[in-house]
C-alpha cells in the first residue's frame, strides 16, 4: 500500500470509530432493524434517481449489499440494542479482519506475506488483550450480543471480498449503489419482528433531546460512516489486496473506545490504552512494504508510485481464482 493509502485507511477508521457513539444515540430512539432500513433507504432513493451504476456485474453489488449492509449492520445493531458496549462493540466488529484474511486465502487464493502474518497477530493480540481487560472490569461481557457482533464481523468481511472481486472503476457508485440492497429486505424483517406499532412510536417524539440527538447520530452515519468511510474504503479495496486494507480496521476500536470515553463516559484504564498501541503496531508492521518496494527507479516524480511497482505489488499479494475472474469478466 502506498503512504496515502495507509493515511486513508486511517482515516476511514476514525470515521467509523466515532460511528459507534453515532449508533448508540439513533438506537436510543429507533428499533435495530428499523434503523437498519433506514439508513440505507435514506441514501438508496437518491441513488436510484441521480447517480449513475457503478459498472460491476451485480452479482458483486449484491454480495457488497448483503454482507456489508444487511449482515454486518443487522448483527451489530441487534448487538447493541441488547446490550453490547459500545467501546466493547467497536473492538469486537474487527473480527471482520482476521475473517477478510482467513477467506481471501481460501476463496480467492490470495497469498498471506510474513510480515502481513506477524502484523496481524500482534494485532490480534492488542484486540484480545482489550477485551480480556473489559471483561474483567465489566464482570463479563454477555455471550449473545458477543456472538451477534461477531457474526456483523463475518458479514463485514464477506462485503469487502464482494469489492475486492468488484474492481469498480468508480468505488463511490458502488457504495451509494450497495445502499439499494438493505432497505426492503430490511423493512420486511422489521415489520415482522419490531411491529408497526414499534416503528410508529419512534416518530412520535423526534422533537425532544433524545429524539434530535438520533436523527444527528442516523446523520452521522449517513453521511460519514456510510458515504466518506465506505466510499474510502472501497476504492482502498479496489486497488489494494483485501489482507492490506483488512487489518486497518483494528484501529477502529481504538477510535470508538476514546469517542465512547469523552461523549458517552465510558473511561478506558492504562491497561486499554496499553493494548490499543499494540493494535496500532500491529496494523502498522502489517501494512509497511518491504524496502525493495519502496525504492523508486530513477526518472519518477517523488512521492509517486510506479505503475509497475503497483502491478508486481499485487501479483506478489493476490492470485485470485480464475473461474472468479472470469465470472467478472463476464
Amino acid at each position: 500500500m502506498s503512504t496515502r493509502d495507509r493515511l486513508l485507511a486511517c482515516l476511514v477508521a476514525v470515521c467509523w470509530g466515532l460511528n459507534f457513539v453515532a449508533i448508540h444515540l439513533a438506537l436510543e430512539q429507533f428499533p435495530p432493524f428499523f434503523l437498519v432500513a433506514l439508513r440505507f433507504a435514506v441514501i438508496a432513493v437518491p441513488t436510484v434517481l441521480l447517480v449513475p451504476r457503478p459498472g460491476v456485474p451485480w452479482r458483486w453489488v449484491l454480495g457488497y449489499g448483503v454482507g456489508f449492509g444487511i449482515l454486518q449492520f443487522v448483527f451489530l445493531y441487534l448487538a447493541m440494542a441488547v446490550g453490547m458496549p459500545t467501546g466493547l462493540a467497536s473492538l469486537v466488529l474487527q473480527s471482520s479482519a482476521p475473517f477478510t484474511v482467513l477467506l481471501a486465502g481460501v476463496l480467492l487464493r490470495e497469498r498471506l506475506t510474513a510480515r502481513q502474518g506477524l502484523g496481524t497477530a500482534v494485532a490480534i493480540t492488542g484486540l484480545a488483550g482489550i477485551a480480556v481487560h473489559r471483561a474483567d472490569v465489566d464482570g463479563g461481557a454477555l455471550l449473545l450480543p458477543v456472538l451477534l457482533t461477531m457474526c456483523g464481523g463475518l458479514g463485514w468481511a464477506l462485503g469487502n471480498l464482494a469489492t475486492r472481486q468488484a474492481r469498480a472503476p468508480h468505488p463511490l457508485r458502488l457504495t451509494l449503489w450497495m445502499s439499494v440492497v438493505p432497505p426492503l429486505p430490511m423493512l420486511g424483517v422489521s415489520l415482522l419482528v419490531e411491529g408497526p406499532a414499534r416503528i410508529g412510536e419512534a416518530f412520535t417524539d423526534l422533537g425532544s433531546t433524545t429524539g434530535l440527538l438520533a436523527l444527528a447520530g442516523l446523520a452521522y452515519t449517513v453521511l460519514v460512516g456510510t458515504l466518506l468511510g465506505s466510499g474510502l474504503w472501497a476504492a482502498l479495496m479496489s486497488r489494494n489486496p483485501s489482507s492490506s486494507v483488512a487489518p486497518f480496521s483494528m484501529l477502529v476500536p481504538v477510535a470508538g473506545i476514546a469517542a465512547a470515553w469523552v461523549l458517552l463516559a465510558e473511561p478506558p484504564s492504562t491497561t486499554e490504552l496499553a493494548w490499543g498501541a499494540l493494535v496500532v503496531a500491529g496494523v502498522l508492521v502489517g501494512s509497511a512494504r518491504p524496502a525493495a518496494h519502496r525504492r523508486q527507479p530513477r526518472g519518477h516524480a517523488a512521492g509517486q508510485e510506479p505503475a509497475d511497482d503497483r502491478r508486481e505489488d499485487a501479483d506478489e499479494h493476490h492470485e485470485a481464482d480464475p473461474d472468479l475472474l472470469g465470472a467478472q469478466r463476464g
